[in-house]
């Protein structure tokens, strides 16, 4: 049975990549009988300059989007898409746009414990339905107690400058690859999927690859 690997280049206040991570998990269950397939969260922050406290979400959208009737559209037509693929989205609950630098960091601890899938998903969880701030310390903490991670730790970590420098560094790796939005799933370190894609599109994309690598295991 072939292995493939799969970085996710995503931040945790993007909706598309909710939605992709999504449909990652049921692409990875439908081709679970075929390949073993390992999934590795990888940094980029879509805000990077946002200060730590965060900012104002609604008026934050409102400027990027050109509008608010821009935001309730395109706030619509995820929430759409998200009951599609088991996402409750409550963009309502959403009062601040965070700095996602220490969610990243946290994702990357988790990765160091085999938690970071569960840690991913809580992140989306907690931001965009239950409308909590990602950026603030005490939620990050209470995140990883409820993963499997030492909340004690994670205080100490968040309290310092622990591997800020790494995450940067990721980012810009990541921007030298080419990409420019995010989800980004990286395939096996050569092949790149853009966007939130079908289900279908992922799954034929990791059979494709694993044909690749050994056409007699793969149908």
């Amino acid at each position: 049975m072939e292995h493939i690997v799969v970085d996710v280049v995503s931040d945790v206040v993007c909706p598309w990549c909710f939605l992709g991570k999504a449909r990652l998990e049921r692409a990875i269950d439908q081709v679970s009988g075929e390949m073993l397939v390992t999934v590795n969260w990888r940094p980029y922050q879509l805000n990077p300059d946002l200060p730590p406290e965060g900012v104002d979400h609604k008026a934050h959208l409102a400027a990027k989007l050109g509008g608010a009737a821009a935001v309730a559209q395109a706030h619509g037509r995820l929430a759409e898409l998200g009951l599609q693929d088991g996402i409750a989205f409550d963009f309502d609950a959403v009062k601040i746009s965070p700095n996602t630098l220490d969610a990243h960091r946290l994702l990357r601890w988790a990765g160091n414990e085999g938690r970071q899938n569960e840690v991913a998903n809580a992140l989306f969880s907690a931001y965009f339905e239950e409308g909590r701030n990602v950026g603030d310390p005490n939620v990050l903490r209470d995140i990883a107690a409820k993963n499997g991670l030492d909340a004690a730790v994670i205080d100490v970590l968040l309290a310092s400058d622990a591997d800020k420098q790494a995450i940067g560094e990721e980012i810009s790796m990541a921007q030298d690859m080419g990409v420019s939005g995010v989800p980004c799933f990286i395939i096996d370190s050569k092949y790149a999927v853009m966007g939130a894609q079908s289900v279908e599109v992922l799954a034929n994309a990791f059979r494709e690859i694993a044909a690749m690598k050994d056409p007699k295991q793969v149908n």
